[in-house]
């Protein structure tokens, strides 16, 4: 069997060239004789895969010398805990923007550590926008404003950074990472889990400024949880996820060759307006997110039935086009055009969709 145009929001499509690349090195990586699976991570050799990789993503980011780049483990999830374990020290509070499943999770887990304040939501309209962050109810006293800037269950992507007054910025960008530039001394803490856009499941990279990685936390933090822990021993405190890690590097090497951040924007772009441009005159399809909330990378639509949004799914996989059912909360369908899918896939899918509405527009 072929390759499938996989649009799974996580884990997700890598590039093409990055797994023949790791299916080459995966018996005998560079003529060590083991792969990279079976490889000590305090080897000379892995200690050049990991110094490689995070020089490559701080020139693809332009990463700032006074920030961190950190491997952990644990993906995001783990992180909701340990942003406020390691930021909320001063005043023990922080302002948080719930736009869907993974801020409010966050929120809820910031709630056990100190005060946690809801400081915009649009759960009103099942997250399908982004609330105006122009003039939130900031105060002096917060530690930092935390976002997830682009939501992957409801489609939806920040279209500026919220006006946080002053207070450092906290964003997940999981699954937004290195699709397009950012200004990263805009953020006190960019993070994400890397299974969406950049490699396999199991680690989560957090590009975090260095006067944040003090010893100072939350009573109890655990070892493996305080920044310093992991900044003081470069992500090797403990066995890191080096397989997980050597992918990313091939990844940040494959975006490199390919014109970097700004080149990945473009391309983006391209592929978003072809899907977008279908659903904003389709008779069937509709998409559930608001114009000016739009992500590029996750393109929530429906048909309004139930029954024919399954009947899409399944002959939509059986044409080769995967992973496309939508997230229970919001139902319908779901394509993820992360920076691996090629455009041809995001054509197929709309000639696809354009057959299937031909023959079920009643």
């Amino acid at each position: 069997m072929g390759r499938v145009y996989n649009f799974s929001a996580g884990p997700a499509v890598l590039p093409e060239e990055v797994l023949l690349e790791a299916q080459k090195d995966m018996l005998d990586y560079k003529g060590t004789g083991m792969s990279v699976m079976e490889m000590s991570h305090r080897s000379k050799m892995f200690d050049d895969i990991i110094k490689t990789a995070e020089q490559d993503i701080r020139d693809l980011m332009n990463i700032p010398d006074n920030y961190k780049v950190l491997f952990l483990q644990g993906g995001a999830f783990q992180q909701f805990a340990a942003i406020p374990m390691n930021m909320m020290n001063k005043h023990h509070k922080a302002g948080y923007i719930i736009t869907g499943q993974w801020a409010k999770k966050a929120f809820g887990e910031a709630k056990i550590y100190g005060e946690a304040v809801e400081l915009a939501s649009s759960a009103d309209k099942t997250f399908s926008y982004i609330p105006d962050c122009s003039d939130l109810p900031i105060t002096d006293d917060m530690d930092y404003v935390y976002i997830c800037q682009n939501n992957t269950i409801y489609g939806t992507k920040f279209p500026t950074l919220p006006n946080t007054k002053g207070v450092d910025l906290v964003a997940d960008v999981s699954s937004m990472f290195l699709s397009e530039p950012i200004n990263v001394s805009d953020y006190a803490v960019v993070y994400g889990g890397v299974q969406k856009n950049v490699g396999p499941a199991g680690l989560v990279i957090a590009i975090i400024r260095e006067d944040l990685i003090t010893e100072e936390t939350y009573p109890g933090t655990p070892t493996m949880l305080k920044w310093k822990t992991q900044a003081d021993n470069d992500s090797l405190f403990n066995t890191p996820n080096c397989w997980a890690i050597y992918i990313c590097g091939l990844v940040f090497k494959w975006l490199k060759k390919n014109g970097g951040l700004e080149a990945m924007k473009v391309r983006n772009e391209e592929k978003a307006k072809i899907l977008y441009d279908f659903l904003d005159q389709s008779k069937l399809f509709k998409g559930t997110v608001e114009p000016g909330s739009r992500s590029l990378m996750n393109v929530p639509f429906v048909t309004g039935d139930e029954e024919l949004d399954a009947k899409f799914v399944k002959e939509a996989k059986a044409a080769g086009l995967e992973n496309l059912k939508g997230h229970r909360t919001v139902g319908g369908m779901r394509a993820s055009i992360y920076n691996a899918m090629p455009k041809e896939g995001v054509e197929a899918l709309v000639e696809f969709m354009k057959k299937f509405e031909a023959e079920n527009l009643k």
